[in-house]
């Protein structure tokens, strides 16, 4: 558009890759400006004890707020809005927010993750302020060592994930979410792995501590943490609509240094198709933000 400025990256999302990224181009004396949708997956980690260089632990607010408070430091704009819209213009790139407003950068990094299909109860929240459900095995399964832990989700997706938590416990318990059939073979594969097996239960409940579940006999069963595995949506629309290619799950793939399918236009973190860890957003925000830097025209002191 006529008279607006062409920044060097606007960076579309505010979680931990997007303001590592920031940060990056802010030290390489680049010009960016950070749109914050406010939903970073990363505020739902009530307490972080895997993220390096924290060895008593954060939340994920408290990490968003560092991250946050270091890259505004090195001059970074944050803007609370939403991209709706992503386009090519003559020099780069022109993205609309919800509210109308016109951003331009000569390129643009994609830092907006994913959704986590969660239960859909209103306690959700609640329950994972205390831990008694979990998101993120990798993140947090040390937490758990030991305890009476279940796996809830689609019968073959639940399977693998909670063969994966046999390694911090002996009691973990397959709930199946969906209506799949039970086959004699699975049941060996469970007995074999030492998973004990519930069929899709009639309710989920939470008591304030704990969650449990409702079986189809009435019973009720509750476990000291449930990790639900029921899917997540991927947040790469933006970059589809441009044509960018993207795996089966429609996260977006990229070069080695974080580029799209589209000359420009790059993205890190969860958006893309590897494993979904802060450390790993944060190693592909230093590589997308020093190639950007580096294929941007010279800025020479």
């Amino acid at each position: 558009m006529p008279g607006l400025e062409f920044k060097s990256c606007i960076i579309i999302g505010a979680g931990p890759a997007g303001l590592t990224a920031a940060l990056y181009l802010n030290r390489y004396h680049r010009d960016v400006t950070v749109l914050d949708a406010g939903d970073s997956r990363a505020r739902w980690i009530p307490q972080s004890h895997n993220c390096p260089g924290f060895p008593n632990g954060l939340s994920g607010n408290e990490l968003l707020e560092r991250l946050r408070t270091q890259a505004v430091e090195y001059g970074t704009r944050v803007t609370r809005a939403t991209a709706s819209r992503l386009e090519r213009v003559s020099g780069g790139f022109r993205v609309t927010d919800t509210n109308g407003v016109h951003y331009q950068g000569r390129t643009v990094l994609l830092a907006t993750g994913i959704k986590d299909v969660l239960p859909s109860q209103p306690w959700v929240e609640e329950a994972i302020d205390c831990g008694a459900i979990r998101l993120c095995a990798i993140c947090d399964g040390y937490e758990v060592s030991d305890g009476d832990l279940a796996v809830y989700g689609p019968l073959y997706t639940a399977l693998e994930h909670a063969r994966f938590m046999r390694t911090y416990s002996a009691s973990v318990t397959l709930v199946q979410s969906d209506d799949e059939q039970v086959d004699a073979r699975l049941r060996k594969n469970l007995s074999d792995w030492g998973i004990a097996f519930i069929q899709k239960p009639k309710e989920l409940l939470f008591d304030g501590l704990r969650c449990g579940f409702i079986e189809g006999s009435g019973e009720r069963r509750s476990f000291d943490t449930i990790y639900p595995v029921l899917g997540s949506r991927s947040q790469a629309t933006l970059a589809i609509a441009l044509g960018a290619n993207v795996d089966k799950d429609n996260e977006l793939l990229v070069s080695a240094d974080q580029m799209t399918s589209i000359d420009g236009l790059y993205a890190i973190g969860d958006v893309v198709s590897a494993l979904n860890q802060i450390s790993v957003a944060e190693g592909h925000a230093a590589v997308a933000a020093t190639n950007i830097h580096n294929v941007l025209p010279r800025n020479l002191r």
